[in-house]
């Protein structure tokens, strides 16, 4: 006779060799996003948030993308190459406003934030120099998620939109050096670089970040003579690792640094300050005494320059002359090739949407993206940024211990 325990036992073999159901891993709801891109307004800005190619991809990702029409117009972009690629062309601008997520390169205007929804989130650069308390308090007021792309970071825990943007703008800087120095533009006459049998031309570069480093990568590809003043020792060390040869470095002295301007044919001025005015690390009597027809090419003039002649241009009227010193002070040099500077902002923006996706929308990622977080300067209207808080005395909280409270 079996036992009531036997038979138990029996049955509990018998379940375990049956067939079982497959326990998979319960994936991230991915999310259908709607995203606008309105046509920039402000001033000298030509670039476009999203290329072509880039509106297929997020469309065939199942994305919508409305596009306000003409936005791409200034970097070559048409309203056929949108619609080719999924867009929907917008024709007023309130209509792209109706999106849940607005990706854009300047800052929003009063008038952009007024067509704001409550509760949008918001892309942009944050421009800490020009960003008026008064935007700040509309888009808290609409409980507005404001992320400023200029200060996301990366896996590799570096702004990657900086970096691009620098790259061009260094590169940039030569290219412009060259025309500027040429009888077109009524320069000296010099060719940017040497020849066999002349003395190469002699450039000056102050700041060996991104932008210091890619101007003379650049001028000496031509085959300048390149001289790199930056405060950080470390930062110079980097740049010749990167550069893979030997440039001629100094620390920032004013000896030393007047001796090379007064020998220099190009001058970039390429330092970043952290926050703040940029330090004027070039007085009004070393460029006095530079030679007559060199140039001086201030990227830095956005952050207030570092050359006490400095001052703001446009592309309209780029130069101005100084002592016999020809200058270039746009504070927009990435507008000047905003096709290339439209592929570098899509390259980056596209990716970011499909992150925001696929893990489950803004907030998630928000929480979830050490990188991603350190953008947000407004989360839901509250403001996050302490350096905005501190300079216009607005009340802001941390968002690490905000995302943990919910």
């Amino acid at each position: 006779m079996i036992s009531s325990g036997d038979a138990l036992k029996s049955l509990a073999r018998e379940a375990a060799l049956m067939p079982q159901e497959e326990m998979l891993e319960v994936g991230k709801k991915k999310q259908s996003l709607f995203i606008g891109i309105p046509r920039e307004t402000e001033f000298q800005e030509h670039r476009v948030a999203l290329v072509p190619e880039a509106v297929s991809l997020l469309v065939n990702n199942g994305h919508r993308v409305l596009i306000e029409s003409n936005a791409g117009k200034s970097a070559s972009f048409s309203d056929r190459d949108y619609n080719e690629a999924g867009a929907k062309i917008a024709y007023s601008t309130k209509e792209v406003y109706e999106a849940d997520i607005i990706l854009k390169i300047a800052p929003p205007t009063t008038a952009e934030i007024e067509m704001m929804k409550h509760k949008q989130t918001l892309f942009s650069a944050l421009q800490l120099s020009v960003q008026p308390k008064s935007t700040l308090r509309k888009l808290m007021d609409k409980k507005i998620t404001a992320i400023a792309w200029d200060y996301v970071k990366d896996e590799e825990d570096i702004f990657p939109i900086i970096r691009s943007m620098g790259e061009i703008a260094g590169t940039t800087s030569m290219l412009i050096a060259g025309e500027l120095l040429s009888n077109v533009n009524e320069g000296k006459g010099l060719m940017l670089g040497g020849v066999a049998g002349i003395t190469p031309t002699e450039v000056v570069i102050i700041g060996a970040g991104t932008v210091g480093q890619f101007a003379a990568r650049s001028a000496l590809a031509l085959g300048a003579s390149v001289k790199v003043f930056d405060s950080s020792v470390y930062r110079l060390r980097r740049l010749q690792r990167d550069l893979g040869q030997q440039v001629f470095t100094s620390v920032i002295q004013p000896k030393v640094l007047k001796k090379a301007m007064m020998r220099a044919d190009v001058a970039i001025g390429a330092l970043r300050a952290t926050y703040g005015r940029t330090p004027c690390v070039v007085t009004e009597d070393m460029v006095e005494n530079m030679k007559n027809g060199s140039v001086i090419i201030d990227v830095s003039i956005d952050q207030g320059g570092c050359f006490a002649t400095s001052r703001i241009t446009t592309h309209q009227k780029p130069t101005f002359v100084e002592y016999g010193v020809t200058h270039y002070c746009v504070s927009n040099i990435a507008s000047r090739v905003s096709r290339t500077a439209s592929y570098a902002l899509s390259n980056i923006f596209a990716p970011l949407v499909l992150e925001i996706a696929d893990g489950g929308g803004c907030e998630k990622l928000i929480r979830n993206n050490k990188g991603f977080r350190h953008g947000v300067y407004i989360y839901n209207g509250t403001l996050t940024s302490s350096y905005l808080g501190e300079t216009y005395v607005l009340p802001y909280k941390d968002l690490d211990l905000l995302i943990s409270a919910f």
